[in-house]
């Protein structure tokens, strides 16, 4: 499903897309959640499942191809036309986030993103390519996630722009901050797992 291009209106208005990146080996209901939750929490007009054409933290091996784990996500994420999978990133020629983030902002001028993610991403987010730079190019919203939570606000990200953090109590500011800016989201957590079912289908 290729995304509309903002501003679907015609005027001044800033359409607000949540960025939820990934590898989806495979998509799964937790995602879903997880993209549903943010559509309401953080006010979003869509959010787009970047189906990354390879993480570049990940091994190829056991790794689907590209095409399979966008039909994975497409077929959870039907029914909702808010929930948007996409290959932008391989579109873009992008293959790091912070530079898939500066290329949309190009690309898209119109709209207001939020990266979305979990909070097991944030713990070994120093391992991501230029990560300082996706905190200074938009907002980001980190779900709590499983035993990652607890540690989540220790780790070098968090404590680096801990004066930028916003409070939970109030998500729906999040996408009018000027970065950096980001919250941490306590949610009603979902037990599915793409590692899990991928070992069921061994």
């Amino acid at each position: 499903m290729t995304p509309l291009a903002p501003n679907p209106w015609g005027d001044r208005r800033r359409v607000r897309i949540g960025l939820l990146g990934g590898s989806f080996n495979p998509a799964h209901d937790g995602h879903r959640h997880i993209a549903q939750l943010s559509l309401k929490l953080l006010r979003l007009h869509e959010v787009w499942l970047l189906v990354s054409p390879q993480n570049p933290l990940k091994s190829t091996s056991g790794m689907a191809a590209l095409a399979e784990r966008l039909a994975s996500a497409q077929a959870v994420m039907a029914g909702n036309p808010r929930l948007r999978p996409t290959t932008l990133e391989t579109a873009l020629g992008t293959r790091y986030t912070a530079d898939t983030l500066t290329a949309l902002a190009i690309r898209f001028p119109c709209a207001r993103f939020v990266w979305l993610m979990g909070a097991d991403n944030l713990a070994q987010m120093e391992h991501w390519a230029r990560w300082p730079r996706i905190f200074r190019t938009v907002p980001v919203a980190i779900f709590a996630r499983g035993p990652y939570s607890a540690r989540t606000l220790a780790t070098k990200a968090a404590r680096r722009f801990g004066r930028f953090r916003v409070s939970p109590t109030r998500p729906r500011a999040l996408c009018a901050k000027r970065p950096p800016a980001w919250a941490f989201l306590h949610i009603r957590r979902h037990p599915a797992s793409s590692t899990a079912i991928r070992s069921r289908l061994v």
